[in-house]
C-alpha cells in the first residue's frame, strides 16, 4: 500500500539564489528602442509614457508599435528586436473592442501593413469589460504563453490597480512588471496619466513608476499650438535626448514636425527688493503706515503686500516675510519694545 503525503511543501529558492559575485559575467541588456542615439528601453526593463488628457498619448504608442512591427524608425522612435522575439503584445484597458479595432487599423497604416489581415507578429488584447483582478491575470498568461515575445505595450496600466494611491498595491504591480521583463528578458512599455493639476505621475502608482522605469517619456501639448503635441523625457537613464514634436495628419495619423524648435516662454523678470530704489522704498513704506504710526506683524505683512504690489512689485506671502526682514535688516522699518513695527523715516539706503 502507498501512503501519499499531503501538505508536503514544495522546495523554495533559498537567500542564496539572488548572491552575486564579482567574478559574475552578464552581457549587457539588448536595446530595442531608442530616440535618435539615446536608449529608451532594453531587454528585461519596462519604461512608461505619460501625460494630461487629450496630449496623444495613445497616438504616440501607436508610432512605437509600428516600428516595432517594422524593425525600423517611425516619428523619432527606432525598434531592433532580435530575431527571436519579434512578437509584439499589445494591451488596451480603457477602450471599447470598436476603438481598439481603429487602434489597430492606424497602426498598420503606420507600418505600411495591409489592413485587412491581421499582422501575425502582434497579439492584441482589450481588457475594458474584465475585473480587475482578472486583468493582470490574463496579461501574465499572455506574456507566458505568446512564443517569441519580445515587445509588451500596457495602455492604461491603471486599470491594473484598484487604488492607485495603495502603497502596497502599487509596489506589487510595478514587482510584477520588474518580475515579467526579468524572467521572460522582454521589455514593457506602459502608458498612466499625468496629475490634472500639475505634472506628476499619478498616485502612489506613478511615484513607484518613476523610481523604477528605465525611462519616463512625457507626452505635452505644445503651449503655443494645441495641434502640436510634444515628448520629451521626464526620467531616462541613459543620455537625454533633443525633445521632439508631431501632429496629427490629415489621414489620421501621428507625423513627426522636422527641425520643430519649440517657442520660448518669456517668463517676467522676479521682483527683487534688493534692486528697488531709495525712493520706490520710500513710497511704499509711506503708503504701508498710513493706516497708522504702529502695525503688527499681520497688519505690516498685509500691507507690505499691498503697498509693494502698487508700486509694481509683485509678491506671494513668503517674498513678502522676506521683504519684511530686509527691511528690518536694513533699518527702514523698526520694531519696539511692545512688539509693533514702525516706520524709520531717517534711515540711509
Amino acid at each position: 500500500m502507498v501512503t501519499i503525503k499531503e501538505n508536503i511543501p514544495l522546495p523554495v529558492e533559498t537567500w542564496k539564489s539572488a548572491r552575486l559575485f564579482v567574478t559574475d559575467k552578464f552581457d549587457s541588456p539588448p536595446v530595442i528602442l531608442r530616440i535618435d542615439d539615446s536608449i529608451v528601453g532594453t531587454l528585461g526593463n519596462f519604461s512608461a509614457s505619460t501625460g494630461k488628457a487629450k496630449s496623444k498619448k495613445t497616438f504616440n504608442v501607436c508610432a512605437i508599435v509600428a516600428a516595432a512591427l517594422t524593425n525600423s524608425t517611425v516619428l523619432s522612435y527606432t525598434v531592433s528586436l532580435p530575431p527571436n522575439k519579434r512578437k509584439i503584445l499589445y494591451v488596451d484597458t480603457e477602450q471599447s473592442p470598436f476603438h481598439c479595432l481603429r487602434l489597430m487599423n492606424r497602426i498598420l497604416k503606420l507600418s505600411n501593413l495591409p489592413t485587412d489581415t491581421h499582422p501575425e507578429r502582434l497579439v492584441f488584447l482589450g481588457l475594458r469589460r474584465y475585473a480587475t483582478k482578472d486583468r493582470q491575470k490574463k496579461i501574465e498568461e499572455a506574456i507566458l504563453e505568446t512564443e517569441g515575445l519580445g515587445f509588451v505595450i500596457i495602455d492604461g496600466i491603471r486599470d491594473l490597480a484598484h487604488d492607485i494611491n495603495s502603497p502596497g498595491e502599487s509596489t506589487d504591480l510595478i514587482t510584477k512588471l520588474m518580475q515579467w521583463t526579468d524572467e521572460q528578458q522582454i521589455h514593457i512599455h506602459v502608458v498612466l496619466h499625468l496629475n490634472k493639476g500639475d505634472d506628476n505621475t499619478r498616485g502612489h502608482l506613478g511615484t513607484e513608476l518613476n523610481n523604477k522605469a528605465e525611462t519616463v517619456l512625457r507626452i505635452k501639448v505644445d503651449e503655443f499650438d494645441n495641434d502640436t503635441s510634444i515628448v520629451e523625457s521626464m526620467f531616462i537613464r541613459d543620455r537625454d535626448f533633443e525633445p521632439f514634436a508631431f501632429r496629427i495628419n490629415t489621414h489620421s495619423l501621428p507625423e513627426l514636425i522636422e527641425n520643430y524648435q519649440p517657442q520660448p516662454i518669456t517668463k517676467k523678470k522676479a521682483f527683487s527688493y534688493t534692486e528697488v530704489s531709495e525712493e520706490k522704498h520710500r513710497e511704499a513704506l509711506e503708503a504701508v503706515f498710513s493706516i497708522g504710526e504702529a502695525l503688527s506683524y499681520g497688519s505690516l505683512i498685509e500691507q507690505l503686500r499691498s503697498c509693494y504690489s502698487a508700486i509694481g512689485c509683485e509678491c506671494g506671502i513668503g517674498k513678502t516675510k522676506k521683504l519684511k526682514q530686509f527691511l528690518t535688516n536694513k533699518r527702514m522699518v523698526i520694531q519696539g519694545e511692545d512688539k509693533l513695527y514702525r516706520h524709520n523715516k531717517d534711515f540711509y539706503y
